[in-house]
């Protein structure tokens, strides 16, 4: 078959493949998957050949396909979604920034402003995935300052309520920055600030972005009973919100590096079903909007743990298609290094060193990371290096890189 099918038709047969199924075995799985009696084999076959080979299936085979393959209809058929930018805060609000932190130094503040506040703050959280570390913790805090210095003023209720909303977000977002930067213990000062606010204005979806922070602090930490704990008190108060389907995940993860495979799927599943009943997000970069491509993310990190190479190599390659664009522009590079190290680890175990250290060493050149995370993947891509070539010089230099990234951020120093 030509590579000019949609990328779809493709990955079907990649995750065909994964699985070593037949045409005639992914037509049993599908039927398994289905609420309803399906056609004969026959004729399901003719289908899924027409499948891969590019028609689209229809709107009733699509969720059942997504969930024979462990995903969702919108990660496996994506639609589309806006991208942000600074325009838009300007065609939307009709103010330069200038103007609305004008706006904001006078004694009351009219809803239009709090309007244009709240486009600038879902502009941060959109650049998270690319803006440069540095920058966007400039940003950030300095936007943090200006909302916060709204509690002197005079507001109604409802725009007293709007403005712990928005302070939630910020803070949460600046909490995520300092983590990736190394400031461990800034980022959880800035995270229980988050969660006190999503307290005071009992905001559920805040408060569970709080818990899923203290979930990944605790995983690239190594505390993985931790990370169950502050996953599950982050479902209980935000059960209905996207943010539960990360928590599912960062849970599942846990139980992969705690070896429990039957843990793992229960998770990954129950953060499946979540997401699959969710409408499609209207802004898939805001970094606080769980984006159905984010799920084979998810669900990529726990096939890797429990030895699923082929799976965990087919959906790092996924993760690398969805988060490149055409012209090679890499729109979230911090999930790009993961999936290079992925695809590292399944090269090491195969035997090729060669291609395991040009992945290793692709994920940590990249200018926006997140240096713990990084740091814990690339420690299991150490881990195989040290197992299977620890005499070799190229290795040893990997090794030497990895070390070296560890000591610019000493709270996060592999071992």
């Amino acid at each position: 078959m030509s590579d000019d099918r949609p990328a779809w038709a493709r990955r079907m047969a990649a995750e065909r493949a994964a699985r070593d199924w037949s045409q005639r075995d992914a037509v049993r799985a599908l039927r398994a998957h289905a609420p309803t009696e399906l056609p004969a084999d026959d004729s399901l076959i003719r289908q899924w050949k027409r499948w891969e080979s590019g028609a689209t299936p229809n709107d009733f085979y699509r969720p059942i396909i997504a969930a024979m393959f462990g995903t969702v209809t919108n990660a496996l058929f994506p639609a589309p979604g806006r991208r942000d930018g600074n325009r838009e805060i300007l065609e939307v609000s009709g103010m330069e920034t200038l103007e609305i932190v004008s706006r904001l130094n006078r004694s009351d503040v009219d809803n239009a402003t709090l309007d244009a506040l709240r486009i600038t703050t879902d502009r941060l959280c959109s650049e998270y995935p690319f803006m440069p570390s540095e920058q966007l913790l400039i940003e950030g805090r300095q936007w943090l300052r200006r909302v916060v210095d709204l509690h002197s003023k005079s507001l109604t209720l409802a725009q007293h309520r709007e403005v712990l909303a928005l302070s939630g977000w910020l803070a949460l977002l600046v909490g995520c920055v300092e983590y990736d930067s190394g400031e461990r213990h800034a980022a959880e000062s800035t995270r229980r600030a988050a969660l006190s606010i999503a307290t005071e204005s009992d905001h559920g979806e805040v408060a569970g972005w709080a818990h899923e922070m203290r979930a990944w602090f605790a995983l690239t930490t190594g505390d993985y009973r931790g990370v169950i704990a502050a996953a599950q008190a982050g479902a209980e108060v935000a059960e209905h919100h996207g943010v539960a389907v990360q928590l599912a995940a960062q849970e599942a993860k846990a139980w992969a590096r705690l070896g429990d495979r039957r843990q793992v799927e229960v998770a990954l599943d129950r953060g499946r079903r979540m997401l699959e009943g969710m409408p499609h997000p209207e802004n898939l970069d805001n970094h606080f909007v769980v984006d159905p491509a984010k799920f084979d993310f998810y669900a990529m990190d726990c096939y890797r743990l429990v030895g699923e190479d082929k799976l965990a190599r087919t959906l790092a390659e996924e993760v690398l298609r969805a988060g490149t664009d055409f012209d090679g522009t890499e729109r979230a590079p911090m999930r790009n290094a993961e999936a290079r190290v992925t695809l590292g680890v399944t090269a090491a175990r195969e035997g090729d060193l060669e291609q395991a250290l040009i992945m290793g060493e692709r994920a940590l050149q990249g200018d926006r990371q997140s240096v713990p995370s990084l740091i814990m993947t690339s420690r299991e891509l150490a881990a195989e290096m040290k197992r299977r070539y620890s005499t070799e010089p190229a290795a040893q230099d990997y090794l030497a890189n990895l070390r070296a990234l560890g000591q610019e951020k000493p709270g996060f120093l592999p071992g």
